[in-house]
């Protein structure tokens, strides 16, 4: 008697594991953090000044990747790939809102910011927040950023976090899309998630 409760115990936790791993989880190629506690939102100036956060985009999947514009490599193949993956999902690339929040807020002027965009898809949105903004944000989302004094007297470069957050057209936090995976991954991955 008592093994057959067991077995049914196990049976019905198994049952439970089970539905809680939905189909689209095991066929994204990102990191599926569903749920997670962190990442929420954020409350930043764009390129214009006008003032952003997730629920202003309701209805599209939103990539945040944190950079910045004098980044030499990682930063622009992000970005660049972003751009390759709206193109790969044809009419619904118009659905995936790229966000590029600045680490170098020193440097990174909105309109330097607005000229850098431009490079790579003119839908893209910036966010520069103030130094205790980014801070707070950078808190939020568990992203490392760090200035990396340069050789010469007053130069700098910028060490971060090199992947970004996807957001479901709900604004729920759903992926973490590491750096160089290239474009047809997550572009497979938000097909799933604009369905």
């Amino acid at each position: 008697m008592k093994r057959r409760v067991a077995l049914r115990g196990l049976t019905a936790l198994m049952t439970v594991a089970l539905i809680g791993c939905s189909p689209d989880a095991l066929r994204f190629k990102s990191v599926d953090i569903s749920g997670a506690d962190y990442a929420k939102d954020f409350n930043l100036p764009d390129q214009n000044g006008q003032m952003r956060s997730l629920k202003d985009f309701r209805g599209k999947a939103v990539v945040v990747f944190f950079g910045f514009t004098q980044c030499p490599d990682v930063c622009p193949t992000t970005l660049n790939e972003l751009a390759q993956v709206r193109r790969l999902l044809g009419p619904d690339g118009e659905r995936v809102q790229g966000i590029f929040i600045t680490v170098d807020p020193e440097r990174d002027t909105p309109e330097l910011l607005r000229a850098y965009l431009a490079n790579f898809d003119p839908s893209f949105i910036a966010l520069r927040g103030s130094p205790e903004q980014l801070a707070a944000v950078a808190k939020d989302f568990k992203i490392y950023y760090k200035k990396a004094e340069g050789k010469k007297a007053g130069s700098y470069s910028m060490d971060h976090s090199a992947a970004s957050y996807v957001y479901d057209p709900q604004g729920r936090l759903r992926l973490y899309a590491r750096y160089g995976t290239g474009p047809q991954p997550l572009a497979d991955d938000l097909r799933i998630l604009l369905k």
